[in-house]
């Protein structure tokens, strides 16, 4: 927890600083309540937004690598299977399976409506001529929204590919 804790505090302060400095309160409640909206959006349609059914694209443009350091990664995994032995993330179970299949889908909603936010505020940055805290604004979507969004479209393909359809739709 405390990574994901430094991980979201490293990309949600500066944009708290921007807005902030920059935009009455009332206005950044406004569209971020606007973008929390996506929250509800079905899982079919961030099916229909998933760029790519093979893993493959995705290690290339380096996905992989940001799995090392996810609230649930590599890394950690590491750490805890060092210390537990038995660990594990989930089990083989069809159950468990679900549970983390569905499980992508909350956080990709949750990165697709902090990403819509971020690009919002990049684009009132550009147009008020903030041009460095757009560059702070983009890094920080890039990082903490679209790859973490691809992150879990990456974990959803593996997943389906750790069980056949019928065993997965039975629970």
């Amino acid at each position: 927890m405390i990574p994901n804790l430094l991980w979201t505090a490293l990309f949600l302060i500066p944009i708290t600083v921007f807005c902030y400095t920059f935009i009455s309160v009332k206005t950044v409640s406004i569209v971020l309540v606007v973008c929390l909206i996506a929250l509800f959006f079905p899982n079919s349609f961030f099916d229909k937004i998933q760029l790519s059914r093979n893993t493959l694209f995705y290690r290339r443009i380096g996905v992989k690598y940001i799995n090392l350091f996810s609230q649930s990664g590599s890394l950690l995994n590491k750490i805890m299977r060092k210390k537990y032995p038995d660990f594990k993330v989930i089990s083989r179970t069809g159950a468990s399976l679900k549970k983390q299949y569905n499980q992508t889908y909350f956080f990709e909603k949750f990165h697709f409506s902090l990403f819509l936010f971020f690009t919002i505020m990049t684009i009132y940055a550009v147009i008020e001529s903030h041009f460095k805290w757009a560059i702070i604004l983009i890094i920080s979507n890039l990082l903490y929204n679209i790859y973490p969004n691809l992150l879990q479209q990456y974990i959803r393909i593996k997943l389906r590919s750790s069980f056949t359809q019928s065993n997965f739709t039975r629970y």
